[in-house]
Parts: structure tokens; sequence; C-alpha cells
């Protein structure tokens, strides 16, 4: 009954709380705190994933101010999480533009041609993460 009441408590304070910690017994807890949970891109597309021979690809990106990168696309489902900085990510095909800020974490359009921005003062720096086919471009640039 004990082991019970213990569980339940647990799951109480995870289920309620946004933010938990997970004590591990150092000195100090670890705090988890969810930063997006979705199925759909930032366009409203389902994700979806490679089917075969998955790799994942984790890249820092520095973008400075004032700078646009090329108009691109993406064949695989790329994510990303604003470590700082301010960035405007424009759907070229429709115009449709989002801004990100540092602590926004983005599920980029997958097939869609789109470019990025710098529009803030200071360096935009993203923690990119891409899974892709192994071999298979994770970029395509527009000719």
């Amino acid at each position: 009954m004990r082991k019970m009441l213990t569980v339940a408590a647990l799951l109480a304070c995870v289920s309620f709380n946004p933010a938990h910690a997970l004590d591990s017994g150092a000195a100090a807890p670890v705090v988890v705190t969810p930063v997006k949970t979705t199925a759909t891109t930032s366009t409203g597309q389902p994700l979806t994933l490679p089917q075969n021979n998955v790799e994942v690809t984790a890249s820092i990106y520095d973008i400075a101010p004032g700078a646009t990168l090329p108009v691109h696309k993406h064949p695989f489902a790329r994510y990303a999480y604003v470590l700082a900085g301010t960035l405007q990510v424009t759907n070229v095909d429709t115009g449709k533009s989002d801004v990100f800020k540092t602590g926004d974490f983005i599920v980029e359009m997958i097939d869609q041609w789109h470019q990025g921005s710098n529009i803030g003062l200071d360096p935009v720096k993203l923690l990119v993460i891409d899974q892709i086919e192994a071999g298979a471009k994770a970029t395509v640039l527009r000719q």
C-alpha cells in the first residue's frame, strides 16, 4: 500500500507540474522543462520521418546580424532550438513569415521553399537536428 501511495504521489507531481525534478541523489535535482510537443511542422504539415537507413545529424548554426540564408528546403524533418537571437523564417511561396526567439523550438517545414533571416542586433545561434536517409542531403538549395 505504501508503495502504491508513493507511485501515485510521484505521478501526480509529474502529471500536473510542467517542470519537474528528477532526483538522482545528487546535491541538486535535475529539472526537466518541456519545450514543445507537436506532430506537425511550423506550417501545419504532419511530421514524416525517413523510412530507410535513418541518420541523425546535430549542428550549431551561427547567423550574423542582418544575414539572410539562401532559399532552400528540407526533404526530411529538421528541428532547431534557438539558443540566441531572433530569426525570421519566410515561406517564399506563400509569403508567410514566423519569428523565433531565444528559447523557441522550430519544427521546420518539409519540402517547402523558405529562407531564414537574422532580424535582430545579435547573432542567431541554432542547435539544428536533422533526421535524413543515410547519404541524402538535409538541405536543397533553390537554383
